[in-house]
């Protein structure tokens, strides 16, 4: 079995609503994420190294970990005791790293047929986003 380990810094995103907007009797939808998107996709493009994604038809498993950034009014005593049980949602953020992803890493998210995920805080090391695929 073939993996990528990928690991990209900072703050994890995840993915947000679509906004609506109207004009008289039309209603539009835009991105309000886009460059959020973009600059996730340039830095896991930086770490592939030309890699080709998935092909088709390939069964992809997913292992996501999604470390937050530490409160700075948390005390230094409940560092390792509490677990991140506040927004963004897990589900969210691994959503985003689908919706990157796609063509990037597989050919289209439907090929992901397994998904783990964990959401903590950054106790030690800095915020960051850790994906394991293999396929």
């Amino acid at each position: 079995m073939n993996e990528i380990k990928l690991t990209i810094p900072g703050a994890p995103i995840a993915k947000k609503r679509p906004r609506f907007f109207r004009r008289g009797k039309y209603v539009g939808t835009y991105n309000a994420q886009e460059t959020e998107e973009g600059k996730f996709m340039q830095l896991l493009m930086a770490q592939l190294n030309g890699h080709q994604p998935i092909a088709a038809g390939a069964a992809v498993f997913l292992d996501c970990a999604f470390f937050m950034p530490v409160p700075k009014t948390m005390r230094k005593k409940d560092f390792g005791q509490l677990p991140h049980v506040k927004k963004p949602d897990l589900d969210n953020l691994v959503k985003f790293v689908k919706d990157c992803a796609n063509g990037i890493l597989w050919a289209d998210d439907a090929q992901v047929v397994y998904v783990t995920g964990l959401k903590a805080y950054a106790w030690l090391d800095s915020p960051r986003t850790e994906i394991l695929v293999r396929w």
